[in-house]
């Protein structure tokens, strides 16, 4: 029974995904962002890394958290605002399929769209090992770090973009919650607290989770933190699509 669930659910997610996918493939502006993302990172580490004199990315990685906030509100802007702004989101959602694998659906293809981004970049390990002995331990768990972070923010991203027709508005909030989450883990806001406090804000900041995963050390705290956030993020958006308050 469980089985034919399962089965059920993947072929309703599947063309969905798809249809998704290959939107954010012909959507110019997470191309743009894409590209600038690429050259960004790789522009910025290569300004530091002839001075270190270490074969380690551990400084491109650091830059990943900022870029995101850039990149994943790029890709995920439109995911719900513009089926809402040409009203397609009405024969998507009277499709006989359950809300939770729409919004699946739309999580695993922006998630598969950054993953092919990070994918770009892997020229970068492979000529650092061409100048020194790197880690490639460090670095896989880099990029694993660098996809749960993408899925975190993924979520939050479409959770902003189910609130709203303007995709300018949810690429603004999820910028911003997206950031008051990097930022509550930094020293200029734990210096004005002391305490649980300091110590639970720590703990929500996504930055401070992908620190430790960037130095290669796999913490499962903070793997169950990443799936955890976005858990509640896709059930939130879920509970809002289900509602249909947004008509």
């Amino acid at each position: 029974m469980k089985l034919t669930i399962i089965t059920s659910s993947i072929s309703n997610i599947t063309p969905i995904f798809r249809r998704e996918f290959s939107s954010c493939l012909n959507s110019p502006i997470a191309y743009l962002f894409a590209a600038v993302f690429l050259v960004a990172t790789n522009w910025l580490f290569f300004q530091s890394f002839f001075l270190t004199d270490q074969a380690v990315m551990r400084q491109w990685f650091g830059l990943l958290p900022l870029v995101f906030l850039l990149l994943v509100p790029a890709i995920t802007m439109r995911s719900w605002a513009e089926e809402k702004k040409s009203n397609t989101v009405e024969f998507v959602l009277t499709l006989p399929i359950r809300d939770f694998e729409v919004v699946l659906a739309k999580f695993l293809s922006s998630l598969a769209f950054l993953a092919l981004v990070l994918a770009f970049s892997v020229t970068l390990p492979a000529t650092i090992g061409h100048l020194g002995d790197i880690d490639a331990g460090v670095v896989i768990t880099g990029y694993l770090g660098a996809l749960l972070l993408g899925s975190t923010y993924i979520s939050l991203g479409l959770l902003a973009s189910s609130f709203t027709r303007n995709q300018i508005v949810a690429f603004l909030v999820s910028l911003s919650v997206m950031f008051g989450l990097f930022i509550m883990g930094s020293n200029q806001v734990l210096g004005f607290v002391s305490g649980p406090t300091a110590a639970v804000l720590q703990f929500l900041s996504t930055a401070s989770h992908f620190d430790t995963l960037s130095r290669g050390i796999v913490d499962t705290r903070d793997v169950i933190y990443y799936l955890s956030f976005t858990a509640l993020a896709v059930y939130l958006t879920v509970q809002v699509i289900g509602s249909r308050n947004w008509r």
